[in-house]
């Protein structure tokens, strides 16, 4: 399998995408972060409320257990502490909810901002290495196997530019047909150097 060019240029040119790639990724998982940051930030108040219904279920009991201590009435006096303890209970219980409810929404805003950007960027540069590996560990293994250059000056015929033909020779098609060893290698260097192979 040829995952890079032979040619230098070339083969420095995919290490540099492949770098680029991972930059990319770590560029938007810090984005993702940040966000996550920002938006987790908002748990506070959840906090502060958590905080104040425990400071009140602790002061309730702890002056129904005084109420308590009261002869003959401790029972009735204490009823309404309690009452006022379950309350704060429940201050605490939505500050607590509160914080999940910030901490889903941070994860699922840092999931919405970092993933897609990071994945649109894997899918595009793994399409291209894929393709890039098949048609060029295909050429690499013609290449070894003794494959003739007319096979790669051929497809150069079809499938290079008019231009860059042209700067070959004046007839590039007559000039393959009739055998020209130059004009056949000539091709066959550019079929190749396009999959990334330098011919042995």
């Amino acid at each position: 399998m040829k995952i890079y060019a032979d040619q230098p240029a070339r083969a420095l040119r995919q290490v540099t995408t492949d770098l680029l790639l991972v930059g990319w990724v770590l560029l938007w998982v810090a984005v993702g972060r940040a966000v996550h940051e920002v938006v987790s930030r908002l748990a506070a108040p959840g906090r502060t409320l958590e905080a104040a219904g425990s400071s009140l279920e602790e002061d309730f009991a702890t002056a129904g257990d005084r109420m308590a201590d009261v002869p003959l009435v401790g029972e009735d006096l204490r009823a309404p502490f309690d009452s006022a303890r379950g309350a704060a209970a429940e201050i605490t219980a939505a500050g607590v909810d509160l914080q999940e409810a910030v901490a889903m929404t941070a994860l699922v805003a840092a999931l919405a901002v970092a993933v897609w950007p990071a994945v649109l960027g894997i899918v595009w540069w793994v399409r291209r290495r894929l393709a890039f590996i098949r048609q060029a560990s295909a050429v690499d293994r013609l290449v070894r196997r003794g494959a003739d250059l007319d096979l790669f000056a051929l497809r150069a015929l079809v499938r290079q530019p008019l231009p860059v033909l042209a700067r070959l020779t004046d007839d590039p098609a007559g000039d393959w047909r009739r055998g020209s060893p130059d004009t056949v290698r000539a091709l066959a260097r550019l079929e190749l150097a396009e999959a990334g192979v330098v011919p042995r």
